[in-house]
């Protein structure tokens, strides 16, 4: 393979170790703040522990707002906050703010799911014995529902790997840069053919570890 030239070499490696970083850097963030988020809306529902529309009802419509904008619209639309919290707004590090942001929304949805699926009656068990409110979030809710939490952190990986490579489009790096700026734009289609190959095995990796792992969870 004649293109396959040193220099390539590095830099496919380059942009590989810079899609792991945004998409990891990108999916820490959003599980610290997506948990929490995600506790708080289904405390707060109608038929939750504490119920408090006056808090479920402008957090949940956030999360929507976010949810429902297009990544790319959703990068371009927060420039001046990537700036403010990077401090430029290209680059892999500046990637991971809108990354992070959509991932955050999107996991608070899918994680006040995996909680709504946790059996009531373990619920009402906990209360029975005098359990507190947080007692009961933090002993019952979260353990339960961790299969269900770790499935959704699965899926929000992938579609970070994908949203990762939307973001070499502007400048973010990875593996999508690499695609486009040889692969599009040089006429390198081989260049493009390995991009898509090496996402694609990562993908793979990233669905089989989570799969795994929510066995192992289930089987406790």
């Amino acid at each position: 393979m004649s293109w396959l030239t040193p220099t390539m070499q590095d830099l496919l490696l380059e942009a590989f170790w810079e899609t792991l970083i945004m998409v990891g850097a990108a999916a820490a963030i959003a599980v610290a703040l997506g948990l929490p988020i995600a506790l708080l809306l289904h405390v707060t529902d109608r038929d939750g522990l504490s119920p408090r529309a006056w808090i479920n009802k402008p957090i949940g419509l956030t999360v929507n707002a976010a949810r429902s904008t297009p990544f790319i619209i959703l990068m371009v639309a927060i420039i001046p906050f990537t700036r403010l919290v990077a401090g430029t707004s290209i680059g892999t590090g500046a990637a991971v703010v809108p990354l992070a942001l959509a991932a955050t929304a999107f996991l608070a949805r899918l994680f006040e799911n995996a909680l709504r699926e946790v059996d009531k009656g373990v619920i009402e068990a906990a209360r029975a014995m005098g359990a507190t409110r947080l007692q009961i979030v933090l002993k019952v809710l979260v353990p339960e529902a961790l299969p269900g939490i770790i499935a959704a952190t699965t899926v929000a990986l992938v579609s970070l790997v994908g949203f990762s490579a939307m973001a070499g489009a502007i400048g973010g790096g990875g593996l999508g840069d690499l695609g486009i700026r040889f692969g599009y734009q040089r006429f390198m289609p081989e260049v493009m053919a390995t991009v898509v190959i090496l996402l694609i095995v990562f993908v793979q990796g990233l669905q089989s570890l989570g799969d795994w792992l929510v066995r192992r969870v289930s089987h406790r």
